[in-house]
């Protein structure tokens, strides 16, 4: 397989999943920066022009964390990633949305791409802020319903590499995280596969998990 990705972004997320199922696949990093999500080359396999992209065997395209999250976990039942329970299940695809279309899309994004938001720099500090207090928001809410486990869904799963990686994001921009969050990130910063994927990835695992701030 062949998967198209930029270090530190949701798609570490999946990054992480694939080392946790110790597949074999390509990495071909995508410089978003650069425009390289819009080139033709990336055009043709994901016309969407987002990352990640998951390029399977057969050939065909994923994309959207969700979905690639969700076959990978399908696809691999021996590793236990998917729960059979279908109110675990449930919880798993609750979380992923609300991680990446709530967290991710309304939340941070309102801070990593806020002229998507507003063209007037002006509204820059106020949108940034809105983003902000929506990810403390919904921090608050995750902790919540991850009180007394271990992971999302009592054992590991896709959901938490992709809860992760706003996690990683709120350590990088000093955002605190609340006592239960703050424990599940320092678990997943424990695991070799999150070790390997993070330093793969370019960065310095002493560094992490010690700016992090757990809230009160």
């Amino acid at each position: 397989m062949k998967f198209y990705m930029t270090p530190g972004s949701c798609s570490t997320g999946i990054h992480i999943i694939l080392e946790e199922l110790d597949e074999i696949f390509e990495v071909y990093v995508v410089n978003l920066p650069a425009g390289d999500h819009f080139k033709p080359d990336y055009v043709a396999i994901n016309p969407k022009s987002t990352i990640p992209t998951l390029v399977r065997k057969d050939g065909s395209s994923l994309t959207e964390v969700q979905a690639i999250a969700y076959w990978l976990g399908q696809t691999h039942p021996r590793a236990k990633f998917f729960p059979a329970d279908v109110e675990e299940a449930t919880r798993v695809i609750e979380t992923l949305a609300f991680v990446v279309g709530t967290i991710h899309g309304q939340g941070f994004a309102r801070i990593f791409a806020t002229t998507t938001f507003t063209r007037n720099e002006a509204d820059h500090p106020a949108v940034q802020a809105f983003g902000r207090e929506l990810v403390e928001k919904c921090f608050r809410i995750l902790d919540a319903q991850i009180a007394g486990k271990d992971y999302v869904a009592g054992q590991f799963s896709i959901a938490d590499p992709v809860l992760f990686y706003v996690e990683f994001w709120a350590d990088k921009l000093k955002i605190p995280l609340p006592s239960h969050l703050f424990a599940h990130y320092k678990r997943m910063l424990a695991r070799p596969a999150v070790q390997r994927v993070l330093r793969e990835e370019g960065y310095n695992l002493a560094s992490l998990g010690q700016d992090a701030t757990a809230a009160v």
